[in-house]
């Protein structure tokens, strides 16, 4: 592992594939979420807690619950770049936020912010991360702390109206 700046981890590359093209010509909502776990995973790898630690098979990682906003279209072969802010951690769970973009007009796509459990393979179960990782995800959690927070974190869904900002027409 590396050592952690107060900087977004920068970690994952691609582009829209053929097969993740819907009858709007555009990616598919469900792909999004396929280019996010593929981020988590190059973020877990990077804290040594992602594939190869779960083929060891006494630990692995699962999603508990994930939140995508869907910001601008990408499309057919276009470039694709995902930074992550780490938002916490604690013995058990990682709280991450990924911003995916477009890889070379630069103009943010969509946006995803997932909560990670550590789980023991053996019995289903939530069990602590291993020290090495449990020390490094705090770090990062530390070092991203100060960093600004996009909008997107922590929205919730509902019909209800959002407030218009001072001055804007009905």
């Amino acid at each position: 592992m590396t050592s952690l700046a107060a900087e977004l981890f920068d970690l994952h590359r691609g582009q829209v594939r053929p097969e993740w093209i819907d009858y709007n010509g555009h990616m598919n909502m469900a792909y999004y979420l396929v280019a996010f776990d593929h981020a988590t995973d190059q973020v877990l790898d990077h804290f040594s807690i992602g594939e190869a630690y779960s083929r060891q098979g006494r630990g692995t990682t699962f999603a508990a619950e994930t939140h995508v906003t869907y910001e601008r279209e990408l499309n057919l072969g276009d470039p694709l770049r995902v930074t992550t802010l780490i938002l916490g951690a604690d013995a058990k769970r990682l709280h991450m936020f990924h911003q995916m973009y477009h890889g070379a007009s630069g103009y943010l796509a969509a946006t995803n912010e997932v909560i990670i459990l550590h789980v023991d393979l053996a019995s289903r179960r939530t069990a602590p991360f291993p020290e090495q990782a449990a020390t490094a995800l705090a770090a990062a959690a530390a070092a991203h702390a100060g960093l600004a927070r996009p909008p997107q974190i922590g929205r919730v869904i509902s019909l209800a109206r959002r407030p218009r900002p001072a001055g804007s027409a009905p």
